[in-house]
């Protein structure tokens, strides 16, 4: 193969990188295995290319590489999830920070990886509303080609022959698991905090947020609990700790989690949903440390799920965030 050849090849391919993560990343459940799925799937293609006749388009050939990929990494059977999937509710005079190892939790990814852009404001709010964090943990749940079945035909939109063809199976086959898949995703659908999230944010969803920021970063309890459902649930993996309603949150928050008073929060993108880079108090360097990606649920109004992703040495480098805030950084970035 000609450098310029290979050049074309390697920009060629380089346009799908965004949608297949989002795929990879639906289809595992992590940030960074959907990564490497992706650059698996490139490798495999760049080595096959001259192999490949052309017989179906270059996108649908590489969704068949990635599946593949994709279906081979979860043969290993590991489920990942959120806290409410795998335990009870803790009652606050109970909680007890117990971490599980990372492969167990559903995680969070930033927007700009697996979200396309496009002019089609219908097609935007699907691929938003698929990797919000309830629709990911009920895709955890199917079993791994019921998953791709469901994420080709309800995400991706594609024809039942077009899945059928990259699966090696029939059309009554996929007919077949995609009504499954839709019947699971029905028993679950009062599971899960049901994120009704404007895209753009509406004008009260933005000053939702603004007084979120105010009242945490104030660690004002009384101005949290207003804009809190009284449902509202909070996670913080690693820990499989999850707590429900204002009383056990706020609780919990000027106890255990005293230290995060006097923190500040800045705007990202995030599983389609609002979120904010969590900095907390350095007492020994001064200034702001990270502490978590916080990612909010936003229902009627009210907050109804706010999950905190505490690995920073992981998150905060692939959120592209500062390792360290200064004293004098107090401004906040808000907005979405």
């Amino acid at each position: 193969m000609s450098n310029t050849a290979t050049t074309d090849l390697d920009v060629e391919l380089e346009r799908y990188r965004v949608e297949l993560t989002g795929y990879c990343y639906r289809m595992l459940g992590s940030s960074f295995e959907a990564e490497d799925a992706v650059q698996d799937t490139m490798v495999r293609a760049w080595r096959s290319h001259d192999k490949f006749e052309g017989r179906s388009s270059l996108r649908s050939w590489l969704y068949r590489i990635a599946t593949n990929v994709c279906l081979d990494m979860l043969n290993a059977g590991n489920k990942r999830a959120r806290p409410m999937d795998l335990t009870e509710a803790t009652p606050l005079a109970q909680a007890a920070l117990s971490p599980r190892p990372d492969h167990t939790w559903l995680e969070p990814m930033p927007d700009s990886r697996v979200l396309p852009s496009t002019t089609d404001p219908a097609e935007a709010a699907v691929a938003k509303e698929s990797v919000r964090l309830a629709f990911m943990a009920a895709l955890q749940q199917l079993p791994p080609k019921q998953r791709s079945v469901l994420i080709l035909r309800e995400v991706l939109a594609w024809r039942a022959s077009e899945v059928a063809e990259l699966l090696g199976t029939s059309v009554a086959s996929v007919n077949s698991a995609l009504q499954r898949a839709r019947a699971t995703l029905a028993e679950r659908a009062g599971s899960g905090a049901d994120a009704t999230v404007s895209d753009p944010l509406d004008e009260e969803q933005k000053k939702l947020l603004e007084r979120y920021v105010a009242a945490f970063e104030g660690y004002d309890m009384a101005a949290l609990t207003a804009l809190l459902h009284e449902d509202a649930v909070m996670t913080m993996p690693p820990f499989d700790l999850w707590l429900v309603g204002t009383d056990d949150i706020t609780g919990f928050m000027t106890t255990l989690g005293a230290g995060c008073a006097g923190s500040r929060l800045r705007a990202v993108e995030v599983n389609g949903l609002p979120g904010f880079a969590h900095y907390k108090p350095d007492e020994e360097k001064g200034g702001f440390t990270p502490w978590a990606i916080q990612v909010l649920e936003i229902s009627e109004g009210r907050i109804t799920g706010f999950h905190f992703f505490l690995d920073v040495q992981r998150w905060f480098p692939l959120f592209g965030l500062p390792p360290h805030l200064e004293a004098e950084s107090d401004e906040v970035e808000q907005g979405a």
